[in-house]
């Protein structure tokens, strides 16, 4: 005679190994998962990244491969971030023309701004664009080339040793033209391409280096 006991106690095993078993077949599926779209989400985040790097650097004007003459580097107080940035570097014939790389405005009215800048050799911003960002519709949000050309007007700025307020919203003394009713954003934009530009000031010729790649 079977006890009652041993019953339940068989059938609380026997719980535990199908539970078990169904949760390595959802993990093992997870993962299968994960490894068969990890690749075609690279490639396609890759290519909306070549397409806006297009924007602010059109392809004539450089014949390597951007995304194989490439450096990494942390930088926090110019780039904005602890993590390691991506400098792809645009070369015609090998003679260097122009960095790209992304920079982090880290005070947007709504948080973080992600944004990509273009720089020629001589320093000069090839282009702007924004790449993410959480900043209010129908204000903030005018930062978008789809909204306004606003950003459009950084390209062919550069440094000058005179002009330590130009770098500013009108409202702060400087240059560049905030929005009615949003002035935070496009302040922290401002700042973010500055800091891009001191950081491209600071290192120079040394990004292009061809013994530094990855």
């Amino acid at each position: 005679m079977t006890r009652p006991g041993g019953n339940l106690r068989r059938k609380m095993i026997q719980s535990a190994f199908y539970l078990s078993l169904f949760t390595l077949a959802g993990i093992s599926f997870l993962l299968v998962t994960q490894h068969i779209t990890a690749e075609p989400i690279k490639q396609a985040e890759k290519q909306v990244l070549l397409k806006t790097i297009d924007q602010i650097l059109p392809t004539t004007q450089y014949n390597n491969d951007l995304f194989t003459d490439t450096i990494t580097v942390t930088s926090p107080d110019y780039l904005g971030t602890t993590d390691p940035v991506t400098i792809y570097r645009a070369r015609f014939n090998k003679k260097p023309v122009a960095v790209i790389f992304k920079v982090i405005a880290t005070n947007g009215y709504s948080g973080n701004i992600e944004i990509i800048t273009g720089i020629y050799q001589d320093g000069t911003l090839s282009g702007v664009r924004v790449l993410k960002h959480r900043e209010t519709p129908g204000l903030g949000d005018k930062i978008e080339t789809r909204k306004t050309d606003w950003v459009l007007g950084f390209s062919g700025e550069r440094l000058q040793p005179d002009q330590k307020r130009y770098w500013r919203v009108k409202k702060d003394g400087g240059h560049f033209d905030q929005f009615t009713g949003a002035t935070i954003t496009p302040r922290a934009i401002v700042k973010a391409v500055k800091n891009a530009l001191d950081f491209y000031q600071q290192n120079g010729d040394r990004l292009y280096d061809s013994t530094q790649s990855n």
